[in-house]
């Protein structure tokens, strides 16, 4: 049985190892998880000895093929459990983050299961992002950030990179919620700053916006 901490400290290097597929520095970790670089080291050594990753010094650490399907079954409850808090009990999605982070170290397979029926098995939490099976497959579908569109090019929202409170309230504030159309209308000059058609109305946003937002091209 993992601690929360080791199976954070899984989670993290899933999540950064799927940004380029390649060995995750304990730096990287560290900033990832809030922490310092020496108790990372201390961790993933454990985490070695456990065979749930590959690590070597200076090199990084990646994951075995248990130590991926121990992450998968993590993120698969906290997904799930997003689910639920935004379903069933009427929560925000910019809300249910910090909950699924505790809740998704409950140890009961059972519970995570019957959660899984009783939801009717959703293939996507809130934000748009798939939920593992209970095999540990998680299945991607194509998409694009918003921010490698041309102009004149039309996209579904389909999900967010960045799933912060933050980012996600100003995402209501500004109606775009995930199955909006949206179409690259201009792109400005000085600043790169883009300018969108939503559904019901046109606004501009920021280049860092677009690069927290993913669609599918239509």
């Amino acid at each position: 049985m993992l601690s929360l901490t080791e199976e954070n400290h899984l989670k993290a290097i899933f999540h950064l190892s799927s940004v380029d597929n390649k060995d995750v520095s304990t730096n990287a970790i560290a900033d990832s998880l809030n922490t310092k670089a020496p108790s990372v080291t201390d961790m993933l050594k454990k985490l070695s000895d456990k065979k749930l990753i590959n690590y070597k010094k200076y090199q990084g650490s990646f994951l075995t093929p248990i130590g991926r399907k121990t992450a998968l079954n993590i993120i698969r409850k906290h997904r799930l459990w997003e689910v639920f808090l935004v379903e069933k009990l009427g929560f925000n999605w910019s809300e249910v983050h910090e909950v699924a982070e505790q809740l998704e170290h409950i140890k009961s397979k059972k519970l995570i299961d019957e959660l899984d029926k009783f939801l009717d098995y959703p293939t996507k939490d809130p934000h748009g992002d798939p939920i593992p099976n209970t095999a540990g497959f998680i299945k991607y579908s194509s998409r694009s950030l918003l921010s490698d569109l041309a102009i004149g090019d039309r996209g579904k929202f389909i999900g967010v990179k960045d799933s912060s409170s933050a980012f996600l309230k100003f995402l209501d504030k500004r109606k775009i919620a995930l199955g909006t159309n949206i179409q690259i209308l201009h792109i400005e000059d000085f600043d790169n700053s883009i300018h969108i058609g939503l559904d019901e109305t046109n606004l501009t946003i920021s280049v860092k916006s677009a690069n927290n937002i993913y669609v599918t091209k239509i």
